[in-house]
């Protein structure tokens, strides 16, 4: 039998792009030689993250619609939209896919319409607690959709949900370390609490100006943080940093590349609400206080973050409160290790484990199926 032929599409954000590639690597574990294909939009992240995991990618010319949505600026993403739903018709008749796949993100709608089209089943993994606008209008088309939150038929036909959990970073799950030594291998104290902040693959505006506002007090309080700028933003937080007083419990980085370590070490997060940020806390068992951007199509990251603060695994910060209240509370929470010890046990309940792999079985059986169709 021919080795499974995928096509993969989506991204735009790492919340996007480390699922896709947690479920691309978990079909080359159970098939070496699958040929899988990636379709991203042009001049994102994606572009750069796919090929780096040692995956082939094509860029389509795809953006989103501007805001008003009446705005004379929609006439060209239109027309981008169907440009690149004409050249992914053409991508997917070469590549002659069995299962095409979308993880969401502006590329995600052109492929998975053209591919429907074509007659090739479609999957979608949608990542968070309210679905998309692109993930619901192609449900009617999807053979499955594969979610991380109970309750999710009030967006989907019932019959095609499959209850998976989001797929994380397998390195992540990996990590020999203990905390200590993680701690040790980052070149921090082992004996001083440690402070993870993360904003996203990309940063996050309010999130690094919360430090900024409140170094005084962090170096006060000598805890150690490290601190994930996004690139976007170092340079000029770095020039900050080295115009005032030394902090010399806080290391500020554009971008961690060993986050399994970081995880380990840290005994509080700081992070966007993310869905699967939200889904690597819930895996590793971290205390965090999250804090939902504002800035995402219809709110979803609180009412993410809503789905665990209601179960008394997080504490959340609204984005406007986030430069007053965010710090002072992440270094009084940081000292009370019974509150960690509560947060971690209530936010572990909630992991789904295997999730790429359960999403790698109803890629198979899909194209299984479509074999036996032909």
């Amino acid at each position: 039998m021919n080795p499974i032929r995928v096509i993969i599409s989506g991204g735009g954000t790492g919340g996007h792009i480390f699922p896709a590639v947690s479920i691309a690597n978990a079909i080359r574990s159970k098939e070496p030689a699958a040929e899988i294909l990636f379709v991203g939009a042009e001049g994102r992240m994606e572009m750069q993250r796919v090929p780096d995991a040692g995956y082939r990618i094509i860029g389509l010319p795809v953006r989103g619609l501007v805001r008003p949505l009446w705005s004379l600026r929609n006439i060209s993403v239109l027309m981008d939209f169907f440009r690149s739903r004409r050249m992914v018709k053409k991508v997917i008749t070469d590549f002659a896919p069995d299962v095409a796949v979308g993880v969401g993100g502006y590329a995600s709608a052109p492929t998975l319409n053209a591919a429907c089209s074509l007659g090739v089943p479609c999957l979608i993994q949608e990542q968070n607690s309210y679905a998309g606008v692109t993930n619901k209008s192609l449900a009617k088309k999807a053979e499955r959709i594969c979610v991380a939150y109970e309750g999710m038929e009030r967006f989907f036909p019932k019959d095609k949900i499959l209850l998976t959990g989001n797929p994380v970073r397998q390195s992540l799950s990996v990590c020999p370390l203990t905390r200590d030594e993680a701690a040790a291998a980052l070149g921090l104290d082992s004996g001083k609490p440690v402070i993870l902040i993360v904003g996203g693959s990309l940063g996050a505006r309010t999130i690094n100006e919360s430090v900024l506002g409140s170094l005084d007090m962090i170096r006060q309080s000598g805890i150690q943080i490290l601190w994930q700028t996004g690139k976007h933003y170092f340079e000029t937080i770095d020039g900050k940093l080295k115009s005032r007083p030394q902090v010399p419990s806080l290391r500020a980085t554009s971008f961690i590349a060993d986050m399994d370590k970081a995880y380990a070490a840290a005994d509080l997060v700081i992070s966007r609400a993310g869905a699967s940020s939200i889904s690597e806390l819930c895996q590793l068992g971290k205390p965090c206080i999250l804090v939902p951007s504002p800035n995402v199509a219809e709110d979803h990251q609180t009412k993410n973050a809503l789905a665990l603060t209601s179960r008394n695994a997080a504490l959340m910060v609204k984005d406007a409160e986030a430069r007053d209240r965010l710090m002072p509370l992440a270094l009084e929470l940081v000292r009370d290790r019974a509150q960690l010890a509560a947060l971690s046990e209530n936010v572990r309940k909630l992991a789904l484990f295997n999730s790429a792999e359960i999403i790698a079985e109803e890629v198979f059986r899909l194209a299984k199926s479509k074999k036996q169709s032909i």
